[in-house]
């Protein structure tokens, strides 16, 4: 699972609902990258610009120490 990503919807206070349509998504989908699905390069792009985050950090391969949040772009 990708827990990253969901601690940084919820960092921003944002529902399943927002971030599928910030993303562009249906809930199946964002549930299924949750999950572990491939996430494209473009969602994966959008996720960055939304939380500030780097996708290293989003996608688990960096810990949350080595994280430096940008200003998030919505």
């Amino acid at each position: 699972m990708r827990q990253n990503i969901e601690a940084e919807r919820g960092r921003l206070g944002m529902t399943k609902g927002e971030m599928c349509k910030a993303l562009g998504i249906t809930a199946k989908t964002y549930n299924s990258y949750i999950s572990g699905s491939p996430i494209p390069s473009s969602v994966l792009e959008t996720l960055r610009a939304i939380t500030g985050c780097s996708i290293d950090y989003l996608l688990g391969i960096r810990h949350s120490e080595e994280v430096i949040h940008e200003t998030p772009k919505r």
